[in-house]
């Protein structure tokens, strides 16, 4: 399959996805949510690559899920549909057979932040702009988010970070454990390189059988999780609160939330 929104390059152990919509700051259009989807349901039954780098091109890792998109689910777009490859994405990530790595700048945000952090090793710039952000639009997370954050920071923090919104720089993030390195200005591409040097030549296979037992555990959870999501962003998405916040978005203002 031939992909639009998305690049994907594969070399000897290692591949490299790139999210390629920079005019946009790569943010996940339908197209890019299929792609993705059928990207990494193909990817797990590749048994040569061993370690998969996720990024974005231009100034941004992801924007998050596309506002454009979200607008025009009333008429042309399935809001069932795009839940659908949004939790395919998810599951089929969580459980490749591959160390999953996020290298990020600028801008993960939303859907974007959530796909960060489910990669086992989360590297961003100190300038990164990090947030898991869907309360601004009186959303919940989705594409797992509420599970990968409380595998991250547990249940408590969780709840905070997601109700608060905030965003937060990668030194900020590293602070509460929702990254794993930081990288320099710049140099998240150097940093990332470096770490997978030294994971192709370690005994990979031992750290890939790890991570099996492991995500086989918890494997259950995160698809509760992702039927909860869909099921809680539905009713989400039919609030006065979410529709002042896509309202106040494109008008560029403070939204006006009533609790309803």
């Amino acid at each position: 399959m031939e992909f639009q929104t998305i690049q994907l390059e594969i070399s000897d152990r290692l591949a490299t996805l790139t999210l390629n919509r920079p005019n946009a700051m790569n943010a996940m259009d339908l197209n890019m949510l299929k792609e993705l989807a059928h990207c990494f349901e193909s990817l797990q039954d590749n048994e040569e690559v061993q370690v998969l780098i996720v990024k974005g091109a231009g100034k941004a890792f992801s924007a998050g899920g596309d506002i454009k998109m979200m607008l025009q689910t009333e008429n042309a777009i399935s809001f069932e549909d795009i839940m659908d490859y949004i939790t395919r994405i998810s599951q089929a990530y969580y459980q490749l057979p591959m160390i999953t790595i996020s290298q990020i700048h600028g801008a993960a945000a939303g859907l974007g932040f959530s796909l960060a952090i489910a990669s086992d090793i989360v590297v961003a710039e100190e300038s990164s702009k990090l947030a898991m952000n869907f309360i601004g639009i009186g959303l919940i997370p989705d594409g797992g988010g509420h599970f990968f954050m409380k595998e991250r920071v547990g249940v408590p923090k969780a709840k905070q970070i997601i109700w608060e919104g905030k965003m937060m720089n990668g030194k900020e993030a590293l602070a509460v454990g929702l990254i794993d390195e930081l990288a320099p200005e710049g140099s998240s591409q150097q940093v990332v390189s470096q770490l997978t040097d030294k994971l192709l030549a370690s005994p990979i296979s031992s750290m890939l059988e790890t991570k099996s037992i492991l995500h086989s555990q918890k494997l259950d959870e995160l698809k509760v999780t992702l039927e909860k999501e869909a099921v809680s962003q539905l009713k989400m998405r039919n609030t006065n609160d979410h529709l002042e916040g896509i309202q106040a978005f494109v008008e560029k203002r403070s939204p006006k939330f009533i609790g309803k």
